[in-house]
């Protein structure tokens, strides 16, 4: 699938649209999935590490997943933080058109999916946590990352997982260099590491996830 596919998705019809189970949360839920879109079968690795590794969300505030794809992360927080506001943010209609669905089928009215445009330039996140799309190439994905974790609240935490042969400890010492030196290595497990970005250290649970 190119990138310009990518960017340019248009929402699924409904005969393009099929219902996948998936494990959120540590509950079994059904969620709308298409073609067209990262993962569309299944919940992927990489976000199985993230989901395994991270702390447990701030209960208030605005939380942030960047590239939300048809929504586990975002569907995550906010099923784990229903008092809080989570902002689903993509490029692909498509992406964002199957994140609203599966909130609504999951009855989650704090979820705004949305393009990145469209989220108030005045709102800051408690917390971040993304599989951010390292594929679109490396002067995308840093246009994103500059674009987000500045807008960090000042003990605001970003966990990012990625794929260790496709970059992350190169990507972890450039965040350290030009965005923020409050950058770590949170958890390391099936080729993936998430990167934990924010003040203080953390204890985060062992990354084992299975397929």
């Amino acid at each position: 699938m190119s990138n310009d596919h990518y960017f340019t998705a248009q929402p699924a019809s409904k005969d393009e649209r099929r219902l996948v189970s998936v494990r959120l949360d540590g509950r079994d839920v059904e969620v709308e999935t298409a073609g067209g879109i990262f993962s569309p079968g299944r919940l992927d690795l990489g976000t199985q590490v993230l989901l395994r590794s991270v702390p447990e969300p701030p209960q208030t505030g605005n939380l942030l997943d960047v590239g939300c794809g048809w929504g586990p992360v975002a569907l995550t927080l906010a099923l784990q933080a229903p008092g809080a506001a989570v902002w689903a943010v993509d490029v692909n209609e498509r992406a964002l058109d199957l994140t609203r669905r599966n909130a609504a089928r999951l009855g989650l009215e704090n979820v705004t999916a949305c393009r990145p445009e469209d989220v108030p330039d005045d709102v800051r996140f408690a917390a971040l946590w993304s599989n951010p799309p390292i594929r679109v190439g490396k002067d995308v994905l840093h246009d994103l990352l500059r674009t987000w974790l500045p807008r960090l609240t000042d003990d605001g935490v970003a966990h990012l997982v990625v794929q260790r042969n496709l970059g992350a400890d190169s990507l972890q010492g450039w965040i350290a260099r030009e965005i923020r030196p409050d950058v770590t290595r949170a958890a390391s497990a099936k080729g993936f590491r998430v990167l934990r970005v924010g003040p203080g250290t953390a204890a985060v649970p062992g990354a084992t996830p299975t397929e």
